[in-house]
């Protein structure tokens, strides 16, 4: 006889409904596993906010604890429109007036007009830089550059197109006008050092005459050539009324840390002040606050007990979030071996209930006008780690923390693999289940095609019994 294809078929009984409640049972510790698994997903994600803002917080100290979060400056003049000025971090603090006399320029050139698309002869322009302030050339150090220039071909803008391409330190144009084009030659960079001549090899045999080639030479020796528009020189200048001389218009190794842009020839003295820029130093010991109050806030979050809601927080008794609280909020209580200012109190950042920190903008302000003793608060060493300024101590509980061994770190590490092993339990329940219900299956299929076995001879007996007794009467 065939085996029953469908559960249920032979004996009548609902086996899919028996066996699905069957297996239900067998997977009925998963439900914890699943809970359980929530909550180390969130402990998980918890912590990942913890160690991301034990880092910034780390970073906020670090700033404190070196010159970087102590030696900005700021820096004025009393002309921007004349002469701009900026510091870099470092720069000593200073006064000073400046007069500017003479911008720096770049020598520039240009041709007679000639008409539009003229072909200019051809041969070799050779392109040499150097100083013309003595009145005559002076070459400087670089190599001179030469550029060929194709017969009955180049016009002026191939010619500019060519001496751009060269590198030789000018850079070409051409301009247009009524009368025509004319070649513009300027040196690339400014000041007397940067001044250019070109000499010319013209292949009609004449360097010097008014056609051909010739007439884009700039040579004392060539009249017939370029003619000067603007001769290159070097700013002049005066700081504290002593004279300065430079090549260019930004002057960034004249003073210490300082970078001056001359824009403008003054007509009256401009004043030039460099001074500690305290709203930076502000700004810092802002950012250090803000760092420590974040994580204080969510470390209070993650481990309360909300007895209005009966919510716990996701690190509710969890001793490790416990410890590093306590421990952040003693070492804001701590001391350093500094002087004047040995508490974070002393400057104005006290510790309000709850351990969040609070400036109070008065002490603050005092205690920055103290700028060395300030510094000293965080930045101050100590045989005695615990003494150590407030930027070296809580950098170094913050690395710590996070380090690959840290303890933040290893909480993370032990969650992690709680969460593995959760997910080895659930898997294995699940095989189990899946397992019971192919044997159920198994089972049920044996019983309905034995029960339906049973039947058919039932109804053959039945029906034997019948015959008998029609045939008895």
């Amino acid at each position: 006889m065939a085996t029953i294809s469908s559960p249920g078929i032979g004996s009548g009984l609902d086996v899919q409904s028996i066996v699905t409640q069957l297996v239900a049972l067998e997977k009925a510790p998963i439900k914890q596993l699943q809970t359980q698994a929530t909550s180390f997903q969130t402990r998980l994600s918890t912590y990942g906010t913890i160690k991301s803002q034990v880092s910034a917080l780390g970073d906020a100290a670090a700033k404190l604890s070196n010159s970087s979060g102590w030696n900005a400056v700021t820096a004025t003049s009393s002309n921007p429109t004349a002469v701009g000025v900026t510091a870099a971090a470092g720069a000593p603090a200073t006064s000073l007036t400046m007069e500017v006399q003479q911008l720096a320029k770049a020598q520039s050139t240009a041709s007679t007009a000639v008409p539009s698309g003229t072909a200019m002869g051809s041969g070799t322009m050779t392109i040499e830089l150097g100083n013309w302030s003595s009145g005559s050339f002076a070459a400087g150090a670089a190599s001179p550059v030469s550029v060929t220039i194709n017969a009955g071909e180049d016009t002026l803008a191939e010619i500019a197109a060519r001496i751009n391409d060269a590198g030789a330190g000018v850079s070409a144009t051409v301009l247009k006008d009524a009368s025509g084009e004319r070649l513009l030659l300027r040196s690339r960079d400014t000041g007397e050092e940067n001044g250019f001549r070109i000499a010319v090899a013209d292949d009609d045999g004449n360097n010097t005459d008014a056609s051909g080639l010739s007439r884009l030479a700039f040579d004392t020796a060539n009249p017939s050539g370029m003619g000067q528009t603007q001769g290159g020189q070097n700013a002049q200048a005066t700081v504290n009324g002593v004279s300065i001389s430079s090549a260019s218009n930004r002057l960034t190794d004249t003073l210490p840390g300082m970078t001056l842009q001359l824009s403008q020839v003054t007509t009256a003295p401009v004043e030039i002040d460099v001074s500690t820029d305290l709203e930076a130093v502000r700004t810092n010991l802002k950012s250090f606050v803000d760092a420590y109050n974040t994580l204080n806030s969510t470390l209070a979050n993650a481990t309360r007990y909300d007895a209005g809601t009966k919510t716990a927080g996701p690190l509710q008794g969890d001793a490790t979030a416990t410890g590093l609280q306590n421990a952040l909020r003693g070492m804001m209580r701590s001391v350093t071996a500094s002087s004047p200012f040995s508490r974070l109190s002393d400057i104005g950042i006290e510790v309000k209930t709850g351990g969040a920190l609070e400036i109070k903008t008065d002490k603050m302000d005092a205690a920055l006008s103290k700028l060395d003793g300030l510094k000293a608060l965080f930045t101050t060493t100590s045989t005695d780690p615990t003494a150590g300024g407030f930027g070296l101590k809580v950098k170094a509980f913050a690395d710590g923390l996070i380090d690959a061994d840290g303890l933040v770190s290893n909480k993370t590490a032990s969650i992690q693999a709680s969460i593995k092993r959760n997910g080895v339990e659930q898997d294995r329940i699940n095989d189990r289940a899946a397992r019971t219900e192919v044997r159920l299956l198994a089972q049920y299929n044996a019983m309905d095609a034995a029960v339906s076995k049973l039947n058919g001879l039932s109804a053959f007996v039945s029906q034997q019994i019948t015959l008998w007794n029609k045939g008895g009467g």
